[in-house]
């Protein structure tokens, strides 16, 4: 035989005149292969179609606030980040498709606490129909989301008349967390003159009220919405509506809210006094089209 077997435990030379290794460029831009990632136990992870998995919420360089290690009892799943937390910033996503048709998408906010960190993704879930034609006095679901993905706290706005003068059609928001288990409501009352809200519990039990300014124009300041005690002698909080620029403002439905309340709060309250911010944005921020911004 030319090639004598090799003895056992050891490797075959290379041959001298075989080409070496060639070593590995990363491309700009690219980096290495994204590892796998797996949905915590009793949790379902979502994905694209085709089996892709991949969060929809993550994006690189954001950071989500910590799981609290000892939630309460009788604390709703997902409510547990509120215990830590007095202050919110709600920040309405910029939606291109919008911006540049004027096409109404649906809405699309993140959460985040005073650091920074992501609390909670909210989305819109109208159809295609109902948001052109009933513009920002259409009804809506919107579904509020933790880092996992799963559905917390559940925003219902059933379809009512826009025009504040006739005490029947005033507007209402159910809150629930778990989605189906009711929490509490946002109810709007009759005012003069100003807008008017109560944060009630799941029985429908004034809690809070909020009363809004005269005028909700966000003339290059912020517009403001102060949360009260139910007597009205002491303000607890507020919802503000916080002046973004005048392109921004000009140019998209892109609103940021900040809502504080007190530490000491219900989480429960808290959850409704988050769902309250979404129906201030719709009745007083959101627009129908790009060509009848009243901000």
């Amino acid at each position: 035989m030319d090639h004598p077997l090799q003895p056992a435990g050891q490797y075959q030379q290379v041959p001298a005149n075989y080409p070496p290794p060639q070593p590995y460029f990363q491309q700009p831009g690219y980096g290495p292969p994204p590892a796998v990632q797996y949905a915590a136990p009793g949790y379902q992870q979502y994905g694209a179609p085709g089996g892709y998995q991949q969060p929809i919420m993550q994006q690189p360089g954001e950071q989500w606030m910590a799981f609290p290690h000892a939630p309460p009892p009788g604390c709703p799943p997902g409510l547990e980040y509120l215990m830590q937390i007095d202050q919110l910033l709600v920040k309405q996503q910029v939606e291109l498709l919008e911006v540049i048709t004027g096409f109404e998408t649906a809405n699309k906010y993140k959460v985040k606490n005073s650091l920074g960190q992501n609390v909670y993704f909210a989305a819109e879930d109208t159809d295609c129909c109902t948001r052109q034609c009933c513009g920002p006095a259409r009804p809506f679901d919107i579904k509020i989301l933790d880092n996992n993905n799963q559905e917390v706290i559940h925003l219902n706005r059933p379809l009512r008349c826009a025009a504040c003068c006739f005490p029947c059609c005033l507007q209402e928001l159910e809150v629930t967390s778990p989605p189906g288990t009711v929490i509490g409501y946002v109810i709007q009352k009759w005012a003069f003159c100003g807008s008017l809200f109560e944060i009630c519990d799941a029985l429908k039990q004034p809690v809070l009220r909020i009363e809004g300014p005269i005028c909700a124009m966000s003339i290059c300041g912020d517009v403001e919405f102060k949360v009260m005690s139910l007597d009205g002698s002491s303000q607890v909080g507020r919802i503000s509506k916080q002046w973004s620029g005048l392109i921004k403002e000009a140019f998209t439905d892109a609103d940021t809210f900040g809502i504080t309340f007190p530490m000491d709060l219900d989480v429960k309250i808290k959850a409704v006094m988050l769902g309250a911010c979404f129906l201030i944005d719709f009745m007083f921020f959101e627009t129908s089209n790009q060509n009848d911004h009243h901000h």
